[in-house]
């Protein structure tokens, strides 16, 4: 996510149709190459509020279980070193990847190196390492990320959230610390290589302006996967530039690319008194996707025909799934996502769900 999120979020914790139109089981079968993502990350906040789920048909189904029907076979998640709370540190996303394995998903941790949201505009290390040499950085950045994978074992690890002035600043600032950047990320690698012959790694960059820069700069880490945020709000109005830089970027450096992150609405309407993030016409690409559950719906089928024409396109993961308005109406810290969740405001299951089929 970008930091106008994150700021937003945080300040407000303080105070056309596919030809298969049936919402069959998943079988299988299908694509496993292609990765059908939902990042689902305040989930376990969420179903501590008990909230009731509808399928495509209307009804009452568990949450894993709809997303599990409509081929979605990745579940991203953030991880944050010491948070607040026990939301999306180390206890909870461990706990949640092992029940969404036994349901059959694939894992995909980001790992924020933070104790809170880090992107392009914050990139603050935890509490506990601030201060400590660089040295100490990078052993702690190893271990870390070793400890992750030990326990945890993902399909597929993020170093780094939407890393583009680098992360753990001030050491790991890509521009004014170039080498510290590339020896902390190579830490963080090392430790996903030694501890694991399968888990991929994703380098992950928000938009596609500077991308190809960015690209350049991480040229001599060893990775797997190209990830980019794609949020037109943000990010260009336009899938054909998108198009164009993916093919661009994973051609230039024979690397698999997905969409790390995306969304749109299905509405501008709110369903509590939390202020969302998009809200005004502007915010949309018109006339070709308006914020309808039709709009939405055509936007990530668009986006999936552009993955899928890019050569070495593999998926993309679709932000804020889960951000029903589940503390109520008259919340004022609970979602400014809700216009943009995979759910109605009634909680059902929305029409775009069916566009991750990749088959």
């Amino acid at each position: 996510m970008t930091r106008t999120i994150h700021i937003f979020i945080t300040f407000l914790t303080l105070v056309s149709c596919n030809k298969d139109d049936t919402n069959t089981p998943v079988s299988e079968e299908g694509n496993n190459d292609f990765i059908s993502a939902v990042d689902i990350s305040s989930y376990p906040e969420i179903s501590n509020a008990n909230p009731i789920f509808y399928d495509l048909d209307g009804n009452q189904s568990d949450f894993l279980v709809i997303l599990k029907q409509n081929r979605i076979n990745t579940v991203r998640l953030r991880l944050w070193v010491n948070p607040s709370d026990e939301h999306s540190g180390f206890n909870e996303v461990k706990q949640f990847s092992q029940t969404l394995k036994t349901n059959g998903f694939k894992t995909w941790l980001t790992l924020h190196y933070s104790d809170s949201w880090a992107d392009p505009a914050s990139q603050e290390p935890p509490m506990q390492w601030q201060g400590i040499s660089y040295l100490s950085l990078k052993d702690s950045v190893y271990h870390y990320t070793k400890k992750v994978i030990d326990e945890i074992n993902p399909n597929y690890i993020q170093i780094g959230n939407e890393i583009n002035t680098g992360f753990l600043h001030p050491y790991g600032h890509i521009t004014n610390n170039f080498q510290q950047f590339s020896e902390l990320m190579q830490s963080g690698i090392a430790a996903v290589r030694e501890s694991s012959g399968n888990t991929k790694v994703i380098i992950h960059f928000a938009g596609i302006e500077n991308a190809d820069w960015f690209f350049d700069q991480a040229g001599m880490l060893d990775y797997d996967i190209m990830g980019l945020s794609y949020y037109p709000i943000w990010h260009s109005k336009s899938l054909h530039d998108l198009e164009t830089t993916m093919e661009d970027l994973s051609e230039k450096h024979n690397k698999k690319i997905l969409i790390a992150e995306t969304a749109y609405p299905f509405t501008l309407q709110w369903n509590d008194a939390t202020n969302n993030i998009v809200g005004l016409d502007e915010h949309l690409i018109l006339p070709q996707f308006p914020a309808t559950t039709n709009g939405q719906r055509e936007f990530i089928k668009q986006l999936k025909i552009v993955t899928q024409r890019v050569k070495n396109g593999i998926g993309f993961c679709y932000w804020g799934a889960e951000l029903i308005a589940w503390k109520g109406n008259q919340s004022e810290d609970a979602s400014p996502w809700e216009n943009q969740a995979l759910f109605d405001f009634d909680n059902k299951a929305l029409p775009v769900l069916r566009e991750f089929n990749f088959e």
